[in-house]
């Protein structure tokens, strides 16, 4: 069983920055891939971005070249560094886990998920 707790939201103008942290709990966080969705409201859940168990990276195309993705396997810490941020990067954004993975660009594949943080980009 993973618990993932995030943090790291909040409120912020239109070009501004965030960096979220999901912090995982148990002892085989290097084996897990790791993947920031988000859902603003009215919207479907959508992917953000994924690091997998090996240190790829994978990126949405509307944040790609604005948002980072790395992992702290010892500290067992997915980070999304959010710059340049929009106001359609509104929404909660959500940490999820799983267990090696393969196409980890799917919300179903991963089978532990946080309780998500708020991020509000307005002026």
């Amino acid at each position: 069983q993973v618990q993932l707790v995030e943090s790291g939201g909040g409120l912020v103008q239109p070009g501004g920055s965030l960096r979220l942290s999901c912090a995982a709990s148990g002892r085989t966080f290097s084996s897990h891939s790791m993947g920031w969705f988000r859902q603003a409201p009215g919207k479907e859940r959508e992917f953000v971005a994924a690091i997998n168990w090996s240190g790829t990276t994978y990126y949405a195309d509307s944040v790609k070249g604005r948002f980072t993705i790395s992992r702290h396997n010892a500290k067992s810490t997915v980070y999304l560094q959010m710059n340049s941020l929009k106001p359609e990067d509104t929404a909660v954004y959500y940490c999820a886990a799983v267990l090696w993975g393969s196409n980890w660009l799917r919300d179903l594949e991963y089978d532990y998920w946080g309780q998500g943080t708020q991020v509000t980009v307005s002026s």
